[in-house]
């Protein structure tokens, strides 16, 4: 039996995951880009050049920047696109879903004005509930390269996670399920922010103790603030948690981390996010840092990132106000 996946969303994770589920003999995939000319670039070299250089896109993968064409009796739905777009994005294919078609959700962050999720906006302009997130440590770069993967997907329904986890897993991308889909989303989209701290750190130069204490406490903030919005603690000590978190701070594929680094190292905030590639945690420090003031949540890495971004406050002052807080006990 043939299953279709429409892939929305051309970036390097969208496209790593297309290919990805291309390589299933029963599997039809088409790969949606938003712009005609990267779809046309795509289908001519059969090469995500620009984000995934050096890795053949399989020639039954269709690609083509149709809204219409993309989704046409698809079986699967795949979001790749980044928060910050994913609202009018998917607009424009709400007219076009016919029945209750599932949507796996690829996205990692949060929507600033209204602190939704990607699962919660797709439910909202989509009008579903048929919902799953798949996260976990999975740079694109890495699974595109058929490098072993572990991820973990969510889903209020069981059988739906179910489903996931059977069509999207292979030898090299072990897939596992969870049901706290709040937790694998929040901890997706917060340790981006600690990302981006990380990437600091190695930018000023500093040594193992700084990066293994920056990542200890920032797990702490990360469920702390996970389970004040309704997450299971022990999701962040999994792969969505702990997992994600250790990629993001140590590798060099890392967007966050690169922003971090480059802030780190002295240039100019405006340079360093005039790159082609979305920082997602960029956008989720401001709405972490609104939600933690308003509900009284201590997130002190969370607030210097937010400083460092959207105040301008040098990283060094950041981290030297992180270091001279009052002593405090250790909590976990």
């Amino acid at each position: 039996m043939v299953f279709t996946f429409a892939v929305l969303g051309s970036g390097g994770w969208g496209t790593a995951v297309a290919a990805l589920l291309a390589q299933n003999a029963s599997h039809r995939v088409r790969l949606w880009a938003a712009r005609a000319e990267n779809a046309a670039k795509l289908r001519e070299s059969r090469e995500n050049a620009r984000l995934l250089p050096g890795v053949r896109l399989p020639d039954s993968l269709q690609i083509t920047s149709d809204c219409a064409e993309a989704v046409d009796g698809a079986d699967c739905w795949v979001s790749a696109i980044p928060t910050a777009y994913l609202r009018a994005t998917l607009s424009r294919f709400a007219t076009l879903r016919a029945h209750d078609t599932p949507v796996v959700s690829l996205t990692k962050g949060l929507e600033i004005a209204t602190f939704r999720r990607p699962s919660e906006i797709i439910g909202e302009v989509l009008q579903t509930e048929n919902v799953a997130v798949l996260s976990g440590p999975s740079h694109a770069e890495e699974v595109a390269r058929g490098m072993p993967t572990s991820v973990v997907v969510a889903a209020t329904d069981g059988a739906l996670a179910a489903r996931v986890q059977q069509q999207f897993g292979t030898d090299r991308f072990r897939v596992y399920t969870n049901g706290d889909l709040i937790g694998v989303e929040l901890a997706g989209a917060l340790k981006n922010v600690i990302g981006i701290a990380a990437g600091v750190c190695d930018g000023l130069g500093f040594g193992d103790n700084a990066k293994a204490a920056l990542l200890t406490r920032g797990l702490v903030e990360m469920t702390r603030f996970g389970v004040a919005h309704g997450a299971e603690p022990s999701t962040f000590n999994g792969l969505a948690g702990i997992g994600d978190l250790m990629t993001t701070c140590f590798s060099p594929h890392g967007r966050n981390r690169r922003v971090g680094l480059r802030l780190g190292k002295g240039e100019l905030l405006a340079d360093v996010l005039a790159g082609p590639q979305v920082a997602e945690g960029v956008f989720t420090s401001k709405s972490v840092h609104e939600r933690a003031a308003r509900s009284g949540i201590e997130a002190p890495i969370m607030a210097g990132v937010y400083e460092v971004l959207h105040n301008g406050k040098p990283p060094l002052a950041a981290v030297q106000d992180l270091m001279t807080r009052s002593p405090k006990h250790e909590r976990v």
